[in-house]
């Protein structure tokens, strides 16, 4: 059975699927009775659970965060006119299945696009980069097969623009894309520089997220060190262990465009950008990101309703700190 698409889901709707408990919060109300919220999600999305009260709390005895569990209820709403929310209200008790019964990674966000067509279009723009130089240092990561399985399972982010598996490797190639076309047009710019910066500005995602039957996460070291530098250290540590013959000044740079990429050191860059092609790397995963964001934030249920025609976002998106406007027409080719 395909999963329950919770992206097109309409209120009212009959659920009868399998989630994973991505959260569970256990809270009292005024009176001091508990009750429970659990997120539940799929390869579609995530939902709250309506208030599941003390004298049903049996009904989700084990649903604990990383469990799959199977779900009888409908699609409602909760909040007021013009904020409203949906939510999943459970009509019977959830049935926990056991481990062996099922595989968590299927219920994770993925990307909607085969790995294998942007693992080639990566590597033709590995293939591309007419300096050998660059592209053997490049190919410290990218021609090693371990790195390429652990890079195309990680998310691009916890939460956020590419939040699912193999955003990573999607984020990756948009921002390799973007930038080389950039380049080009600019002209001036190293556009084989350009294209290795940007295949290495997030190496260190890979060591700084894990991904868990709970969902995504940050690891012990990508908590303490943050990608940034984690990216940093990683490619200094092959640089070292494969002996590529790099002068000083070829290595600082290409670890320039892993620290400056974040474009401001508010926004968590050890360094700004302080060359052409840097700049154009930093602005091109700006470009990859929010563009992204806009997109999630359009097919967001709570923002343009299943059915709704109207135009403007029914609220604010809380990503993009605005409402958003879906154009009514089409544009033609005339």
């Amino acid at each position: 059975m395909p999963p329950f698409d919770l992206r097109t889901a309409a209120i009212g709707a009959r659920v009868e699927h399998e989630f994973l408990v991505r959260d569970r919060v256990e809270r009292t109300t005024r009176a001091g009775l508990p009750f429970v919220v659990l997120t539940l999600g799929n390869t579609t999305g995530t939902i709250d659970t309506a208030p599941i009260w003390s004298e049903r709390l049996d009904w989700c005895a084990g649903a604990d965060k990383g469990k799959v569990v199977q779900v009888v209820g409908d699609i409602g709403t909760f909040g007021d006119e013009g904020a409203k929310r949906r939510q999943l209200q459970l009509t019977a008790p959830l049935r926990v299945l056991l481990a062996r019964e099922f595989n968590a990674s299927d219920f994770l966000l993925r990307i909607d696009v085969e790995t294998e067509k942007v693992w080639d279009a990566i590597d033709k723009l590995r293939a591309g980069i007419m300096s050998t130089t660059l592209r053997n240092a490049v190919d410290l990561f990218f021609a090693d097969d371990a790195f390429r399985v652990r890079f195309e399972r990680t998310p691009g982010a916890i939460k956020g623009h590419h939040a699912q598996l193999g955003g990573l490797l999607l984020h990756v190639y948009e921002v390799t894309s973007i930038a080389k076309h950039i380049a080009r047009t600019v002209r001036t710019a190293n556009a084989d520089l350009v294209v290795a910066g940007a295949l290495l500005h997030d190496v260190g995602k890979v060591e700084a997220y894990s991904v868990t039957a709970e969902g995504f996460d940050h690891t012990p070291t990508g908590m303490l060190l943050g990608h940034v530098t984690l990216g940093a250290l990683m490619f200094d540590r092959r640089l070292v262990a494969s002996g590529l013959a790099l002068t000083v000044a070829h290595r600082d740079e290409l670890l320039h465009f892993i620290l400056s990429h974040h474009g401001a050191l508010e926004h968590g860059s050890p360094v700004i950008p302080m060359t052409v092609e840097a700049e154009i790397v930093h602005w091109a995963d700006e470009a990859s990101a929010k563009a992204t964001d806009m997109l999630d934030e359009f097919a967001d249920p709570e923002l343009f309703p299943p059915g709704s025609t109207a135009e403007v976002s029914a609220k604010r998106s809380f990503r993009l700190g605005r409402k958003l406007w879906r154009r009514p027409q089409t544009w033609g080719s005339d």
